[in-house]
């Protein structure tokens, strides 16, 4: 151990350690909030000027942050918040959690990271630890990040500390927060992943080291991809169960029943949000650079997206065998964020869908509780309230998103035709009116 590794420890144990995160969205800010409600002194940062404004009057534009505990935090001078990286040289520890989206030919866009990483070169000091949290490719933390670093002249391990750590935030999850979500580790060096377990034992129950970071970056990516083969799977079971006049959902609840061996994932109008779209290009992309063509993931992907225009499909059906048209239909889309209790409308398989319907001349109104306003294409929308909006009047109501505020019952008694795509109304029994996925 080091002397700069040495203090380091030192601050983290007693918590005087000034913690700095670069990105203030749905991963950034509860780190941010949890650091500070440890007692660190916390140094936010963000490029966006109207979320820095909102954030320093103690706005949260995240769920699962709460205005009232981030205004206490600003307040007390706990959580400091600029636009300005250059605060940064005051941290001990730098969190870089910004966002990795995909370009427009499908191939992982690190552009914030590579800004992330040049900005923390720019005022890296002895004694700094970084810590990648950003879903990545393997190999980036060692690729990107260490050689900007090196190049100031610091050792890895020995003047500087460098680690690459997943993460695993779940917007809108009531059962597992921040502190009960295991964080994985993977240290460039042994100091380096000693010192960055160290700082998240702070704020997490259970750290887990790994061998490196592109074990870490892995891991990340596996978790999420696991996740898109599953829906994939009971995305094209569901097709195959329509054809065959059986109830996907009943099949998916018995299987569920045995106690070993499965493990149910649920069909949908299509995947959404940041990782489960994406990740699978970032791998696939990193392993065509190795000579290997990955299959698997392909196919399951192209069964995902080819989800929202089945959702169109269905729609149209629905509408047809009652003699109307798509064209001048009302449909009212209940949800359009990518998943319930959350506004997020990042990847939402929602927007494709309502898109698609308005394209065919459909008149289009949504109902949803997080998302107050909404842009498709050339149309801007504003969210119906729930309590006002007329069920009966509707030629169709769409059920995208289940969020909590849906009072189902109302929808299966007042809507005439309705196409459910979450089974939100399954408890209702078999409706003649109503159509599951």
């Amino acid at each position: 151990m080091s002397q700069h590794s040495d203090r380091l420890r030192q601050a983290l144990e007693q918590r005087s350690a000034r913690v700095g995160i670069i990105g203030l969205g749905y991963v950034g800010l509860p780190l941010a909030v949890a650091f500070g409600k440890a007692g660190f002194s916390v140094i936010g940062v963000d490029v966006d000027a109207d979320r820095v404004a909102r954030l320093r009057l103690g706005e949260s534009p995240v769920e699962d942050v709460g205005s009232d505990e981030l205004a206490t935090l600003v307040a007390a001078s706990r959580l400091a918040i600029t636009t300005d990286t250059s605060a940064l040289t005051a941290a001990d520890a730098i969190l870089i959690c910004v966002p990795t989206p995909l370009g427009k030919s499908k191939e992982p866009d690190i552009s914030h990271i590579v800004a992330a990483a040049n900005a923390v070169a720019s005022i890296l000091r002895p004694g700094q630890l970084v810590v990648l949290e950003s879903t990545t490719y393997p190999g980036t933390t060692e690729e990107v990040l260490l050689p900007r670093f090196t190049a100031r002249g610091l050792a890895a391990g020995e003047e500087f500390f460098l680690a690459f750590s997943p993460e695993r935030i779940d917007p809108g999850n009531k059962r597992f927060d921040l502190r009960q979500i295991p964080k994985i580790v993977g240290g460039i060096t042994p100091a380096c992943a000693e010192l960055t377990r160290l700082l998240y034992t702070q704020i997490i129950d259970r750290v887990v080291p790994v061998s490196g970071p592109q074990t870490a970056e892995m891991v990340k990516l596996f978790e999420n991809i696991f996740r898109s083969v599953n829906i994939a799977l009971a995305n094209e079971l569901a097709i195959m169960c329509r054809r065959l006049g059986i109830s996907v959902w009943e099949v998916i609840e018995a299987a569920a029943t045995k106690p070993f061996g499965f493990l149910p994932f649920y069909p949908g109008p299509g995947i959404g949000g940041h990782c489960i779209p994406v990740d699978p290009y970032y791998l696939s992309w990193k392993a065509r650079l190795a000579g290997y063509e990955p299959k698997f993931m392909a196919f399951a992907d192209e069964i995902n997206r080819q989800m929202p225009a089945y959702v169109v499909q269905l729609a149209t059906d629905a509408l047809n065998e009652r003699g109307r048209a798509v064209r001048g239909a009302k449909i009212l889309a209940l949800g359009v964020a990518y998943k319930a209790g959350v506004g997020d409308v990042r990847e939402s398989p929602a927007l494709e869908i309502l898109e698609t319907l308005l394209a065919k001349g459909a008149r289009i109104s949504y109902v949803d509780p997080h998302v107050p306003r909404l842009t498709l294409g050339q149309h801007q929308l504003v969210a119906v309230p729930w309590q006002s909006a007329d069920l009966a009047s509707q030629d169709l109501v769409l059920v995208l998103t289940n969020h909590p505020e849906f009072d189902m019952r109302r929808v299966g008694g007042e809507a005439p035709l309705v196409v459910d795509t979450r089974n939100a109304t399954g408890f209702l029994g078999p409706q003649p009116h109503i159509i599951r996925l």
